[in-house]
């Protein structure tokens, strides 16, 4: 399961498509350059189960480290996956 990342100036979104369906999303926008606020994750019903959700968020922790930014999760769901996966704590903005 691929996933992909597109920016368009201060917003963006990583999704998974699959048979040329966008399947899941998750939304964000950039705070100047060191802060990425995650506020929106969806995952369709096909792809429940499959670690979907939690995979977009490692593709955003890899984009962090390597670009030197930090992550402030306002989607429920980004938060309470970082937050229990403790070595993504170093790109964890927490307010």
């Amino acid at each position: 399961m691929e996933v992909k990342y597109t920016k368009q100036g201060s917003k963006g979104a990583f999704y998974i498509e699959k048979d040329g369906r966008h399947l899941a999303d998750m939304t964000f926008s950039m705070a100047g350059t060191s802060i990425m606020i995650i506020d929106h994750t969806e995952v369709n019903d096909s792809l429940r189960g499959t670690g979907a959700g939690k995979k977009m968020v490692e593709a955003a922790v890899e984009l962090a480290r390597k670009e030197n930014f930090k992550i402030l999760p306002l989607c429920p769901f980004a938060k309470a996956v970082m937050e229990k996966t403790t070595e993504w704590h170093d790109v964890l903005e927490i307010r």
